[in-house]
This record gives structure tokens, C-alpha cells and sequence, in this order.
């Protein structure tokens, strides 16, 4: 273990991370997770990066579970409960790289809607950026996530950083949040 290893992260074995592979909760392989001590509800996040080394970041949307995380050389750095698209416009799967960071977008489809923190992933509009994260609410094909937590990740994130969206089983690791 490195020696920033602390109570907020749980550092992963090859074992844990081929098995999490093997069941679809990642799509590569990482080096420790963040220690989520209850179960997260609407606008609830936890972002700690404190002593992770920069590096490549990358966001994985799990759609079933309603979670997005963020990994930055291999170490999660934050995660959060997200809204997504409603029925009548769905999120889509897949790896998109980030087209563009808009920190004041406003939706020029949907009445000017306020879009901030905007990550774009798709030339048809769907992006992540903050949202009222609360029961009840949707987006039209984006991806939702806390004001604060959203104004973590434009930081975070830079032009062509991966973002994986999927919307597989849920698995252990992430049932536990």
C-alpha cells in the first residue's frame, strides 16, 4: 500500500479487481475505491482525491445503479447519485470522449434550461452537468449529478477524457452504496 493509504479508500487486490471485471462493475483496472460509509441517496456525493497522484482521468456511469465515479490514475476520486434520461429520451451506452466543456450552457432544446458544468459526450446534446439530483426528476437523454459534485468534475475532467455509460446488473460493490 502507498503511504497515503488511509480509512477513506479501500485499496483493491488483482483478485477483487479481475472478479469486478469478470462481473461487469469495471471496464479496466483500478487500484482502490472510496469508502462510502452509508448508502447514498438523491444529491448525495463523496469526492476525496487527497493524495492521488494526477493522471488520466475517466467516468463510469452505471445507469441500474444510479452512480457515476471518477478515476483518476486508478484510484476513484468521486462518486455520486445521478439522474438520467426519461423515457422518452434515453441515455445512451457506451464510451464517449468529452467534446466539450461549457461551465454556464444553457439548453437551446429544452427552453433554455440551465445547464451548468456541462461535459458534453454526443453531438446530439447529451452531456453530463448539474441538476437538482432529487426522486421524482429526470433528465432528456443526459446525465444529472449535484451542483458541487459537478463543479469537482469540470475540474477534473479535460477534452477526449473517456466516459463509459452503461447499464448492466448491479453488482455487490456498488449495491453496497
Amino acid at each position: 500500500l502507498p503511504d497515503w493509504a488511509d480509512s477513506e479508500r479501500t485499496f483493491l487486490t488483482k483478485a477483487q479487481v479481475f472478479q469486478a471485471r469478470v462481473e461487469g462493475a469495471l471496464d479496466r483496472d483500478i487500484e482502490s475505491i472510496l469508502n462510502v460509509r452509508k448508502r447514498m441517496q438523491y444529491g448525495d456525493y463523496v469526492w476525496n482525491d487527497r493524495h492521488v497522484p494526477r493522471g488520466t482521468v475517466w467516468v463510469r456511469v452505471d445507469l441500474k445503479s444510479q452512480l457515476l465515479s471518477v478515476y483518476r490514475s486508478g484510484h476513484e476520486i468521486g462518486t455520486a447519485v445521478i439522474l438520467y434520461g426519461a423515457e422518452e429520451k434515453d441515455t445512451p451506452d457506451g464510451t464517449f470522449p468529452v467534446l466539450a466543456k461549457i461551465k454556464d450552457h444553457r439548453s437551446s432544446t429544452y427552453d433554455g434550461a440551465p445547464m451548468p458544468y456541462t461535459l458534453r459526450l454526443t453531438g446530439d446534446g447529451v452531456a453530463i452537468h448539474g441538476s437538482d439530483v432529487r426522486w421524482g426528476r429526470a433528465t432528456h437523454g443526459c446525465i444529472g449529478v449535484p451542483l458541487p459534485f459537478a463543479a469537482k468534475l469540470f475540474e477534473q475532467v479535460s477534452y477526449g477524457d473517456q466516459v463509459v455509460i452503461v447499464s448492466g446488473a448491479r453488482t455487490a460493490e456498488y449495491a453496497s452504496r
